[in-house]
């Protein structure tokens, strides 16, 4: 609440100022949504079957200034419910949140945004080691995450490099890949200069927080993050991510975690075009660096064809060359109006072993069916 709050009197400090540069026949206020429900069957769980639907309304707010400016503003809430049954039995979970709350200053070259919003970035697509700050599935047809509370500013330069500065403050779940949640004590900080390069682009990127260490008999530990993607569009499209997070006091096998992700890109031109994406994604924790028994290596592809203007089919398979198991996901796609339908097919092992989805993907453990129907006003 307290952070809601800041967020207001942000709103009705800065707008004042602006004030006397509004044109008041060029405000809008735009009102949409987007309403989804869903069935699962997974006959490898324990609960067999998952109904649930969500609702996410949105308020935007837009006043145009004088020289291209623009102050706007975001509010949108997630409205959740489901219902898991079993034998005999049945387990009801709901929930109604914030989902983004923000309001921004921005002119042709530069825009500032505080409040809670989604920030991500990196080259990569289906195993991203720059997911610092959401959870984003690359299996969620979606694409739906929590947004951090926080500030951003981003600076676009002639030649299209873009500079971030980032600081995010009171989020108290852990986000990508954080092992450790953060100290309240103190606020994360960090940046990303994105620069362009001959025929793609690349970034540095970096973020410093403290961990809350009281699980280690430690009130809080300094934590900084080193990232590096770069993308090229050539005859394909290629690219690297990579990310070095390390915990300035040594607590074990988390001291140190190391990710990186190689990438390519292509469609080939059979029937509707067959679109191509493989990653292959090696990630490594230990106290001291790199080390190769305590590490995960994943192969991923990920197929995709528009079956006509309305219709899509796609599949997502991970390989687990550890574990020598495979992750399965089929979707068909159709979309008709404003409202899009979704079959979700799913053959995978009986436990997750993704770091970043072990969490989440419970439910999608074994073998499975989800029905997913969307409508966006």
């Amino acid at each position: 609440m307290n952070k809601i709050c800041l967020y207001i009197v942000f709103v009705f400090c800065v707008l004042p100022v602006f004030s006397q540069e509004i044109h008041p026949d060029e405000k809008r206020l735009d009102f949409s949504g987007q309403l989804s429900a869903w069935g699962q069957f997974t006959p490898d769980l324990v609960t067999k079957i998952w109904l649930g639907g969500r609702y996410i309304p949105q308020l935007n707010y837009n006043i145009p200034l004088k020289n291209d400016r623009l102050f706007d503003m975001e509010a949108s809430a997630n409205l959740f419910g489901d219902i898991g049954i079993q034998s005999g039995n049945s387990t009801t979970e709901g929930k109604i949140k914030p989902y983004r709350a923000w309001a921004r200053y921005s002119s042709t070259r530069s825009e500032i945004r505080l409040g809670l919003q989604k920030i991500n970035f990196g080259s990569a697509r289906m195993f991203r080691p720059l997911m610092w700050f959401d959870n984003m599935d690359p299996r969620d047809p979606l694409q739906l995450t929590d947004g951090v509370w926080g500030g951003l500013f981003r600076y676009y330069f002639p030649n299209n490099s873009t500079l971030w500065l980032w600081s995010l403050y009171g989020n108290k779940e852990q986000k990508g890949w954080e092992l450790i949640p953060v100290s309240r004590s103190f606020p994360e900080l960090g940046g990303r200069l994105q620069l362009t390069l001959p025929s793609g682009e690349g970034a540095l990127s970096y973020h410093f927080r403290k961990a809350n260490a009281s699980a280690y008999q430690l009130k809080e530990i300094p934590e900084n993050r080193f990232g590096l993607d770069v993308r090229f569009d050539v005859t394909v499209g290629l690219w690297f991510e990579g990310s070095w997070t390390r915990l300035n006091h040594e607590i074990g096998e988390l001291t140190n975690q190391q990710m990186a992700t190689l990438g390519m890109d292509y469609t080939f031109g059979i029937g509707n075009g067959l679109g191509l994406t493989f990653e292959q994604f090696f990630y490594s924790y230990d106290e001291k660096g790199i080390d190769l028994n305590q590490s995960l290596n994943f192969s991923g592809l990920n197929l995709s064809y528009p079956l006509s203007m309305a219709d899509n089919l796609s599949a997502m398979v991970y390989y687990d060359w550890g574990n020598r198991c495979f992750y399965n996901f089929l979707n068909w796609q159709h979309q008709r109006d404003n409202v899009t339908f979704y079959i979700i097919g799913y053959w995978n092992p009986s436990e997750f072993g993704i770091p970043s989805q072990m969490g989440a993907a419970s439910r999608f453990a074994g073998k499975g069916i989800q029905f997913i129907i969307a409508w966006h006003h």
